[in-house]
């Protein structure tokens, strides 16, 4: 039988165990907080205690020494936000602000801690922070920068897209070579193009700095949806598809921004045309659960479901050939999503490869503004 001895001093496991976790967390380049039920914290690291920039944090009531506030400079109520929200919580919109009125941004991200398996008590939480105040910086520079870039092209591009549009004009009256009209027409799809492209970054750029303005007003559904059909109709036409509309009697108004619902209907219809060689586009809208839902079935190429997953993300672009030789930029459906939030709406899409798409739109009512007061 072999004896193994203690080399290290009669201390027992549990103190060696504590003394290994202490070294592993301390190698984090990440704060790290472990809590017990109440907030009291039992567990922090070195970079945990430089960030909050105090001294110890064993024993101290997480409330008192983590005091986090968001975009609008408010502070954050974290009883509600992770002591008593889900199991897990992730952010990077929080900042720390210090004595000394400097401030930092931060990626914060919290977990519930339970028993064991199949517990449903929470025994604590763990909580993972870092300071990401020169991440946010280049990002905040870039998104400037395609905000003013996108509006600075907005003029050229809009005269540059008149002229050839004139031109083209003045090209089939003057019984131009056909070779000059043709030159002329691409010319004019790739303005075209850039124009949406620009709007697309613009859209973005409003997105991702949380600056889009939301507008609820009364919309006519069976007129908005009357106004995309005279929009989209005759580009279906021109590929042989057919343009269906399927407006429920029941569905009238709906209280939401029309500008975004408009957006996002758009975009799903493009996209539907754009990746359908034959067959049908159908829009159609019902009024559900105190609100419309929206539909765009198309008859096109059908996504995978190994892409399903990725649709919505920015610049995603299917690997399929089909889709390749088509222009896009990857951003449409990205924007679509974040409108879909904006509006507490729901977006859901079934689609089948080489059988079409379906996707069903779910915008609730909104609460109207307050009439102003004379």
């Amino acid at each position: 039988m072999r004896i193994w001895k203690n080399t290290d001093g009669g201390r027992s496991d549990g103190a060696l165990d504590h003394e290994r976790l202490n070294a592993l967390i301390n190698s984090l380049s990440d704060g790290v907080l472990a809590t017990d039920k109440t907030g009291l914290i039992t567990l922090s690291n070195s970079v945990a205690l430089n960030i909050l920039d105090t001294n110890s944090l064993n024993g101290r009531n997480l409330l008192s020494v983590f005091k986090p506030i968001d975009k609008a400079g408010q502070a954050v109520n974290l009883q509600t936000a992770i002591l008593q929200g889900p199991p897990s919580f992730t952010t990077s919109d929080w900042r720390l602000r210090y004595a000394d009125g400097s401030s930092i941004n931060i990626f914060f991200s919290a977990s519930q801690v339970r028993g064991g398996f199949g517990s449903n008590s929470q025994d604590g939480l763990v909580l993972l922070f870092r300071d990401i105040t020169q991440e946010k910086s280049l990002e905040e520079e870039r998104e400037e920068f395609v905000s003013v870039a996108s509006h600075e092209l907005r003029t050229p591009i809009a005269i540059a897209e008149g002229n050839i549009s004139n031109v083209l004009q003045l090209s089939e009256k003057a019984n131009m070579p056909d070779s000059i009209k043709l030159s002329l027409a691409a010319a004019h799809d790739q303005v075209i193009f850039l124009g949406n492209l620009i709007n697309d970054l613009s859209m973005l750029s409003r997105a991702e700095r949380g600056v889009l303005a939301l507008t609820v007003e009364p919309i006519s559904v069976p007129e908005l949806v009357g106004s995309l059909e005279h929009d989209y109709s005759g580009q279906a036409q021109r590929k042989g598809l057919e343009f269906k509309i399927h407006l429920s009697p029941d569905v009238s108004t709906l209280n939401s921004s029309r500008l975004y619902v408009r957006e996002i209907l758009q975009n799903l219809i493009t996209n539907s045309l754009k990746y359908t060689d034959r067959g049908s586009v159908a829009v159609g809208a019902e009024a559900l659960n105190d609100g419309v839902q929206f539909s765009i079935i198309d008859t096109g190429i059908g996504i995978s479901k190994s892409e399903q997953s990725k649709l919505f993300n920015k610049f995603f672009r299917s690997d399929d050939w089909r889709v390749k030789k088509i222009n896009g930029t990857g951003l449409g459906l990205y924007i679509t999503s974040k409108l879909v939030k904006l509006l507490n709406a729901n977006i859901e899409i079934d689609s089948e490869l080489n059988k079409g798409s379906s996707f069903k739109v779910f915008v609730p009512n909104l609460p109207l503004p307050e009439p102003v007061k004379k």
